[in-house]
């Protein structure tokens, strides 16, 4: 548990810095990495799907779970399913408060002349929500099930995803990056509070 309670200081202070960094810095270099990937014209319906795929799975994934779980009667996956579904409600807690607090411009509002999004988004930038879902939902099935082939395709899934977002010129770099530490941080979180709450009683 203090090894876990580690982690998570750890990527809240993470985030922390991220933050201060997107208030008090130039976001020069982050234009430049992005002009670079973000075409004129971002058309790609691989990237496009990639983005749209985030919501659909993330709410698939715990409901999922949680149904094979109670139509099993098995326990001990009912409990992988509230832990999948807590970590998205505490994603959506932190990703939204920060958007709120930081209130950070969209990188198509601050250079139009050369970041050109798929379409327009009325929320705040900092952190992204797309791939804070996505990495909360990988990492909520990576400690979930611990197989290569659940971990690998879950994080490769995820990774795209941030691709994706600033691909279509939706996102800083430090908002993706942001948004990775903040889903991960809260599928954790999620886990430490499920093994609290479903703690065995001590007699």
């Amino acid at each position: 548990m203090k090894i876990l309670s580690k982690k998570i200081r750890s990527i809240l202070l993470l985030v922390g810095c991220f933050s201060f960094y997107t208030t008090a810095h130039a976001q020069n270099w982050e234009v430049k990495l992005l002009d670079n990937i973000n075409p004129t014209n971002p058309t790609s319906s691989v990237w496009r799907a990639t983005s749209s795929s985030v919501y659909p799975i993330a709410l698939a994934s715990p409901l999922s779970i949680l149904a094979t779980g109670y139509l099993k009667k098995d326990k001990a996956l009912q409990r992988k399913g509230w832990q999948a579904a807590g970590a998205l409600v505490i994603n959506t807690a932190i990703t939204q408060g920060l958007k709120y607090a930081i209130n950070r411009s969209r990188p198509y509002e601050k250079s139009p002349t050369l970041i050109h999004p798929y379409q327009v988004d009325n929320d705040a930038s900092f952190p992204s929500g797309h791939t804070s879902t996505a990495f909360a939902t990988a990492a909520s099935l990576s400690i979930n099930f611990k197989k290569w082939y659940v971990v690998v395709p879950a994080y490769t899934w995820a990774a795209a995803v941030g691709y994706s977002r600033l691909y279509l010129g939706e996102h800083y770099p430090t908002d993706v990056f942001a948004g990775a530490a903040v889903g991960v941080g809260s599928a954790y979180l999620s886990n430490w509070l499920n093994r609290k709450i479903f703690a065995p009683k001590k007699k």
